[in-house]
């Protein structure tokens, strides 16, 4: 993962905004203070977000595992289901 300085950051801004965009890259910014952040594309940060909300609910990130598993030939038709 790429790392650079907030005084570098700040002077490539814009150029950096559209490189993390692009390659779907987080990017450390770091300060002498400790204090760093990272820099994330939105569709990134989105997907991190969904990520840990399906973490959150107990059992479905492993509901949606198996499923995943399961050889299209055995899974449930559309129509058989009662919606």
């Amino acid at each position: 993962m790429a790392t650079i300085n907030v005084t570098e950051a700040r002077s490539t801004l814009y150029k950096l905004l559209d490189d993390v965009y692009d390659t779907s890259s987080p990017m450390l910014i770091t300060k002498k203070n400790g204090k760093n952040c990272y820099l994330v594309g939105e569709e990134d940060f989105n997907a991190i977000l969904e990520t840990m909300y399906l973490n959150s609910v107990d059992g479905l990130a492993e509901s949606i595992i198996k499923e995943g598993k399961t050889p299209y030939t055995e899974a449930t038709n559309a129509d058989d289901l009662d919606w």
